[in-house]
């Protein structure tokens, strides 16, 4: 079907459902005429409406299948494909359902000669209330165009059924009725820190009342008139940031300005209104396809692109319907903790940062938007916890802890005694930190260690100083990359690691270079990337850094022209074969002799380091190492490769050890031989940052650590109540005969000598 022609099957439908809508018939005669003029105008064989009643999906009306299954066939959530649509919310288009694993074949419908198979949630106030569903005998899948039209159609079908009181409220009142216990909910953890306040919902849901237009232009206009409004804020917000100058929470926030003035969002919006929708239905329409596609991106940086602009669409039908206040612009009378599906970086920062004191995400990632400014304004963000906006009621008390990954919700007396009893233990041990600042990391055996700190971002450099630690031992220069719509300019990677070093003073910086790639795409490079099943181990970092020679040039120039007087120190990411790291210093040299032949001021010192993260590595270190300035072990990464286990899969986490033999047997050896010729080296990761491990990490002999600034304080404290040299010898015994439970025994040896470990 061409665009066209599912333009005016929208239309006809639209025009059709209309006047059922407004006919004086029942509502089961409605449903019926609903299945033929749908059938009809996508010149579908099949076309079948199930609706969700007490908790099952019940065939209420068909056109194709036998009549004697409406209201007989019925599928549990989950169950067959229509069950599965209804349970993710999601659609399916197969062009032979039969071949799909979740296929349920009920003999009494007669569908067993049609082989394509499309399915559309049919959505009411965000909940799934039913299942559209189209079949052909012929095996294909429905194009683009088809799917949309369906999708309208599925909009408009949802007030038609809740019009006809048809919408099954019991389950949802069942639901409501066991949310006013205690409750523990878990989440991904985004930005670290403990809040409590009362709940606070971002935003009213704009229900939709009407979806059919009566006067297409008329709603154009108040789609143009929204737009221009919008815009407006967006303007108004991006100019009153306040972080003070620069920083990557600028390049989000023109990157979310870019989407606010998008022309191709408008026209899909201006199309929908074409097909016979109101602004509301219109606006609603393009972002329900928004959401479909973020459920097919695999690409983290493109999801999260769609975030932004489905923020800007909530922002944008809010002006539209009139329904102007969000929960900042009505104001935060208390303390409060905020409560999304997501929120878009601009939005946040509309809130009262004296009351705001957390954030909880039914989605959000890592590298999101809202992520990186929520980090720079301090405030505290859960991630991915499930129904959140159905299992919170506004005003509910919540006690946040994202260092545990979790939110209390209408915390019982035993679950705030706890929360409060840890909250006074941080402050304390926050208090007795800051009081090691100055204190230097040494051992009660008199070994002084380094203890540097990780950072990507320029407020991040803010924390080298209050931690008290030695220097930046990873500078993860990836995320001035991820955070910008286009390919950034030498002079703006220039700035950064100029503002970076001289915020740093006299202590050593070691810049990696861009490690992108894999899971971490950009979309100026995605022209040039197919989709990898092991994205990890694919085209990224060092890998795609020689690849592309010009990206490595810009960024070598960069860095050689930001570091004029200092030393620079550049280690590059994803080494593994000596070749590689060869080829990458001959490119920064290249640019480094360039420079100075055109009389540019150089740094007085290039140290060239690598990274360890292959294993392969390890088996060629003899051939590398006098080559080498310095060498960084990043855990991360080297444990998911040598345990062939996926560091975010839950599945597989009691795999992920960091205090197993295997692993600490590799790291002793590397660490023998770089200390043997000379070469420093650091460990870089989460396994530094935790006491145990890197107390295990010292006793294998590992002078230098590189950990989030937030852990230093209780690494020095550790540090400083460890006898070094008993450990080591201790670690040389566990690991010639490793004992059943090797954390355990670290555990136990480690308070049998009031090691600081807590």
């Amino acid at each position: 079907m061409s665009f066209a022609e599912a333009k005016t099957a929208s239309r006809e439908i639209l025009t059709g459902l209309h006047d059922v809508m407004a006919s004086r018939n029942h509502a089961q005669a409605k449903l019926n005429r609903v299945v033929e003029i749908i059938g009809e105008a996508l010149t579908s064989e099949v076309c079948s409406i199930y609706l969700l009643r007490e908790g099952v999906l019940e065939l209420y009306a068909t056109r194709g299948l036998n009549q004697d299954a409406v209201h007989v066939t019925k599928l549990a959530m989950g169950e067959g494909l229509v069950g599965v649509i209804a349970e993710s919310g999601r659609i399916l288009n197969l062009d032979e359902a039969t071949s799909h694993p979740d296929f349920a074949y009920k003999p009494e419908t007669g569908e067993e000669t049609y082989h394509s198979f499309a399915g559309i949630p049919i959505i009411h106030r965000e909940r799934t209330v039913g299942v559209l569903a189209v079949q052909h005998a012929d095996p294909r899948p429905y194009d683009d165009v088809e799917i949309e039209a369906l999708q309208t159609v599925a909009m408009v079908l949802a007030e038609l059924i809740a019009n006809a009181e048809l919408i099954d409220d019991s389950a949802t009142d069942a639901e409501t009725a066991r949310q006013t216990e205690a409750m523990r909910l878990t989440g991904q953890k985004l930005v670290v820190g403990m809040a409590e306040g009362v709940a606070v919902f971002h935003q009213p849901r704009v229900n939709i009342e009407h979806t059919v237009a009566d006067d297409t232009e008329a709603e154009r206009a108040r789609v143009y008139q929204a737009f221009g409004k919008m815009r407006e804020q967006i303007d108004t917000l991006a100019n009153q940031a306040e972080f003070g100058a620069g920083g990557e929470h600028k390049d989000v926030l023109e990157t979310y300005k870019m989407f606010a003035y998008d022309e191709g969002w408008s026209r899909r919006i201006n199309a929908a209104i074409d097909s016979g929708l109101t602004a509301e239905a219109a606006i609603e329409r393009v972002q329900q396809r928004t959401r479909a596609r973020m459920h097919e991106i695999d690409d983290p940086l493109l999801a999260e692109r769609m975030h932004d602009l489905e923020d800007l669409a909530n922002r944008l039908i809010r002006i539209v319907a009139g329904q102007l206040g969000t929960a900042a612009q009505l104001g935060l009378r208390n303390d409060s903790i905020l409560i999304a599906r997501n929120l878009g970086p601009a939005e946040l920062l509309e809130y009262d940062r004296r009351r705001l004191k957390g954030v909880v995400l039914e989605e959000g990632s890592l590298t999101a938007h809202v992520t990186i400014v929520a980090r720079a304004m301090g405030v505290p963000v859960l991630g991915r916890v499930a129904n959140v906006r159905r299992l919170i009621h506004e005003g509910d008390e919540l006690l946040l802890d994202v260092e545990e990954g979790s939110v209390y919700v209408r915390p019982s007396v035993s679950m705030a005694e706890a929360f409060e009893a840890k909250l006074a233990r941080m402050q304390q041990k926050r208090a007795e930190f800051a009081a090691l600042r100055e204190s230097a990391p040494e051992t009660k055996c008199g070994r002084r260690l380094k203890v540097m700190v990780n950072a990507g971002l320029r407020e991040d450099v803010a924390a080298l100083n209050l931690a008290g630690a030695d220097g930046i031992g990873l500078f993860r220069t990836e995320f001035q990359f991820l955070v910008s719509a286009t390919l950034p300019r030498r002079e703006a990677q220039q700035k950064l690691y100029k503002d970076v070093l001289e915020a740093t003073g006299d202590k050593p910086v070691i810049f990696r270079t861009l490690d992108i790639g894999g899971d971490k795409a950009v979309p100026y490079l995605r022209a040039e990337t197919t989709r990898e099943e092991n994205p990890a181990m694919g085209w990224r970092a060092l890998r795609l850094s020689l690849d592309r020679e010009g990206l490595m040039k810009v960024q070598a120039r960069a860095l050689i022209e930001a570091a004029a007087g200092k030393t620079l120190n550049v280690m590059f990411p994803m080494v593994s074969e000596p070749w590689e790291f060869d080829e990458a210093r001959a490119l920064f040299e290249s640019q480094r002799v360039w420079l100075e032949d055109h009389h540019h001021m150089l740094p007085h010192d290039i140290r060239y380091g690598c990274m360890l993260e292959v294993p392969a590595l390890a088996e060629a270190l003899d051939q590398l190492l006098p080559r080498l300035d310095f060498l960084s072990i990043g855990t991360n990464d080297l444990t998911q490769f040598l345990f062939a286990a996926d560091r975010a899969d839950p599945r597989i986490a009691d795999r992920y050890d960091w205090l197993s033999p295997a692993i600490l047997r590799f790291i002793r050896r590397v660490v023998r031989q770089t200390g043997e010729a000379g070469v420093p080296t650091t460990i870089c990761g989460e396994m530094g940052g935790r006491p145990i491990e890197a107390m295990a990490l010292i006793g294998l002999g590992v002078d230098q650590l590189s950990i989030t600034p937030a852990a230093v304080g209780a690494i020095k404290a550790m540090i400083r109540s460890l006898d070094a040299g008993e450990l080591r010898g201790r670690m040389d015994e566990w690991l010639a005969e490793p004992p059943p439970d090797m954390r355990q025994t670290l555990l136990d040896w480690a308070e049998q000598r009031s090691v600081a470990i807590a």
